[in-house]
């Protein structure tokens, strides 16, 4: 790596260098709670609204207790459309809170409220994972690919795990846009934190361009 190539990218995790999970104050760990509670974040940042908007809510829904499938299940309809109303997530409050009721059940019923027994499923076949993470409601392409992104932080299985937006987040700053390049540049792992650095750079040109011009 050259000298300008560690120091872009070491300013780079500097400015940037922050998991959506962490935003929202979800204490990422290989354990039950914690990924369904990532779980809800991908889904709220899956539709086409801020993401800060999406992480306000998510901490809004944790605050009040919705933080495993169970309690997200035992939680009234309008307590998580509430909820989400005080995150200003006001656009997609009522369809989201249904679609959060029904993936609690969804998970309670098929993999006892645990994540970790889809990807024991899955075999670690990425693709089979994928396709069992689309059955929750209103977790698309994109929000399937957050999760992905910010569970290989504790999901060794995953890395290195680039997705097309990471990698275009790494041509605008003027990194390799090959993921194989690209993993070369942080220690496995820092993975997480440096895919989410690169989606930040990919949604900001202001901030690209502060990373670029250091």
């Amino acid at each position: 790596m050259s000298k300008d190539t560690d120091r872009r990218v070491r300013w780079l995790l500097d400015v940037a260098g922050r998991t959506y999970a962490d935003q929202a104050g979800i204490r990422l760990e290989d354990k039950p709670a914690s990924l369904y509670r990532l779980l809800v974040l991908a889904v709220l940042l899956s539709t086409r609204i801020k993401a800060d908007i999406a992480v306000a809510a998510a901490r809004e829904l944790f605050a009040a207790g919705c933080g495993t499938p169970k309690r997200m299940l035992e939680a009234s309809w309008q307590d998580r459309v509430d909820a989400l109303g005080w995150g200003h997530y006001v656009r997609y409050d009522e369809s989201t809170a249904t679609a959060l009721g029904e993936g609690a059940r969804l998970l309670l019923d098929r993999y006892s409220g645990d994540v970790r027994k889809m990807r024991d499923r899955a075999g670690g076949d990425i693709g089979a994972l994928r396709e069992m993470l689309r059955e929750v409601p209103r977790l698309g392409p994109v929000g399937v690919d957050i999760f992905l992104r910010e569970a290989q932080q504790v999901w060794p299985e995953l890395r290195p795990f680039l997705d097309r937006k990471t990698r275009d987040g790494a041509a605008r700053v003027g990194l390799p846009k090959d993921a194989d390049e690209l993993t070369k540049l942080v220690p496995e792992d820092d993975l997480a934190v440096f895919s989410a650095a690169l989606v930040r750079v990919s949604l900001d040109k202001k901030l690209a361009d502060r990373v670029v011009s250091a």
